[in-house]
């Protein structure tokens, strides 16, 4: 039946601007007060059984305004396009009357004749301030009908001032659009200050506009100096869509591509669009269901740096309005990234001269040893916490575990610092444990460290029994863990941290450690969490051991790093260094 007037009557019915002011009345399915009065009217002064206001979508026609319709379609108040003989006065942008559809060759094979009783008709256009049509206002008759020019007329005025009210619900949903909108951009100034990675902004970009632009996918494509655009979004999407789009060149027909490397905005309101202009990524929108993009280039200083694509399942049109707010909050979004990609370089270059400064501890001639590192979950926090193993003449082993307080790079900056220094009189130095701690940190302050920081510092020295001694002295560490005879203890004994005061006593401890001891170093991050105390997470660490004993310390170390209370947590940084003594 949609083809029965001539030309095309599913690209009138799918026009873009048309499907966007229908979206813009609001209207649906669904009963209205003030158009159900509009059918009334028409019911009542045409003397006919049937009256509706009907908007005709691409696919349905749908009565807001119904008056004597018959059950299920009363109910239902919508009907597909095969019963519509709406679809012919938006078409056509005329009315169209007809006496008896039955024998109307324009209608005559619509399924509305004999499912809702369609026979005579009179429908007049519905039209926007633009004049698109979105529909009519008909009247109904069962039987034929000779419509008088007086009840035409008569129609015709009333469809007047139902287009009236149509008009009035759509400049109202631009008002409130308006409305909206700018509270999104004061919104997103707001939220995107607050955004450190890119998956923060691509979740904060897609909760702001989902209310506003409502869109089916919210697309980042960021481009690098190959000429490549990478997709930072790729975990909104099936695996499958996002494998093909992870990474590729900018010559691509899609919208990300074409707007990243022409810097202009790519609108894309319907399906013919997207396959005329950005041919590549038509079968994504098929695979996806979707029909409409809009994409903004991310501004740079030297061109754009990227993306932000907008996707619908429907037809969209983005008016004047539209395209500047999204142009301005993909301003926004590029100042973010681009602040973003600042705090990723530094947090990278803390991270790499970190792990740097992690060195492999060495090999023993009878001790075995192993350590490890792990990182907090939080990319912003890059720690203080170093291990560190030294071997010195006559078989003596020196340990180190420390952290310097705060996660910062000027954090692990002092740590490098302490650790260097500390390495240095290690070598140059034959003196206790206590001693050297104190010349440690005689120098930090003299050479304006002023960083706090815990550190234990033990030394491993061989017996002629095949027995080992350590001696440690503990600048405000947590205790190491000994593990015996299948029993665990805590080498307790701590003086003030590094840094808390001028001329602090330092103590030395000694304890024997048999053959087949296990000695565990670490940071307070694996013991310790912001809702447990560090109690808990020591007893944790024991049970840990009992249950482990006899492991190599490899992996020992993985174990308890697996086992820790803080394991899923990521709140700190965590050093662990386990030294074995031969059985």
């Amino acid at each position: 039946m949609t083809g029965s007037m001539g030309g095309s009557p599913g690209s009138a019915l799918s026009r873009p601007a048309r499907l966007d002011a229908l979206l813009r009345t609001r209207l649906d399915a669904v009963a209205d007060p003030a158009l159900d009065r509009f059918a009334e009217m028409v019911r009542v002064v045409l003397h006919v059984p049937v009256a509706l206001v009907t908007l005709v979508g691409a696919d349905r026609q749908y009565f807001p305004g119904a008056c004597g319709l018959g059950e299920p379609w009363l109910g239902r108040r919508q009907t597909p396009l095969s019963h519509s003989f709406c679809q012919h006065v938006v078409t056509t942008a005329e009315p169209l009357i007809v006496t008896d559809a039955r024998l109307d060759r324009r209608v005559r094979d619509n399924l509305a004749i004999e499912d809702l009783g369609v026979v005579g008709y009179a429908g007049m256009p519905l039209t926007d301030a633009g004049g698109e049509v979105l529909g009519s206002l008909c009247a109904i008759d069962h039987a034929p009908r000779t419509w008088t020019d007086a009840e035409l007329s008569l129609l015709a005025e009333l469809a007047a001032s139902c287009s009236d009210s149509l008009r009035l619900r759509i400049s109202s949903y631009r008002a409130e659009f308006a409305s909206e909108h700018s509270r999104l951009l004061l919104s997103a100034s707001t939220a995107l200050a607050g955004t450190s990675t890119v998956d923060e902004v691509v979740d904060t970009v897609r909760d702001l506009v989902t209310g506003a632009l409502d869109p089916a996918y919210v697309g980042f494509s960021l481009l690098d100096d190959a000429g490549q655009l990478s997709l930072a979004s790729s975990r909104l999407l099936p695996n499958a869509v996002a494998h093909r789009w992870q990474r590729y060149a900018k010559l691509r027909s899609t919208p990300s591509a074409l707007a990243a490397g022409t810097g202009l905005p790519v609108l894309l309101p319907d399906r013919t669009a997207v396959g005329e202009r950005t041919p590549d990524a038509a079968a994504t929108f098929d695979e996806m269901g979707w029909n409409a993009a809009a994409s903004l280039p991310l501004p740079g200083p030297d061109g754009p740096i990227g993306a932000l694509t907008f996707v619908w399942k429907q037809p969209h049109l983005v008016d004047e309005d539209e395209q500047a707010t999204l142009a301005t909050l993909a301003g926004y979004v590029s100042q973010t990234l681009t602040r973003v990609q600042l705090l990723e370089d530094r947090r990278t270059a803390a991270a790499t001269m970190q792990k740097a400064l992690l060195t492999a501890v060495p090999r023993h001639e009878s001790l075995r040893m192993a350590a490890r590192y792990r990182p907090a979950h939080h990319e912003d926090h890059v720690g203080g916490d170093w291990y560190d193993a030294v071997s010195l003449d006559e078989g003596r082993l020196a340990l180190v575990i420390g952290d310097v307080a705060g996660h910062s790079i000027d954090a692990a900056a002092k740590m490098s610092e302490y650790r260097s220094m500390l390495r240095t009189l290690l070598i140059d130095r034959h003196e206790p444990p206590s001693a050297l701690l104190r010349r440690l940190e005689h120098t930090g302050r003299t050479l304006g460290l002023d960083g706090i920081a815990t550190v234990l510092l033990a030394y491993l020295d061989p017996t002629a029994a095949g027995e080992h001694v350590l001696t440690w002295s503990n600048a405000g560490h947590p205790p190491p863990s000994l593990l015996t005879g299948g029993e665990v203890s805590l080498l307790e004994g701590r003086d003030p941290l590094l840094g808390a005061g001028r001329r602090v006593s330092r103590r030395n401890h000694t304890r024997l450690l048999p053959a087949g001891a296990t000695l565990v170093l670490h940071t307070d991050g694996l013991v310790e969490t912001r809702t447990a105390p560090i109690d808990d997470g020591i007893r944790r660490l024991h049970q840990t051991l009992l249950a482990h004993a006899g492991l190599e310390p490899g992996e020992l170390a993985d174990a308890i790093l697996a086992g820790s209370a803080t394991a899923g947590a990521g709140e700190d940084d965590v050093a662990v260094l386990v030294v074995t003594t031969p059985g």
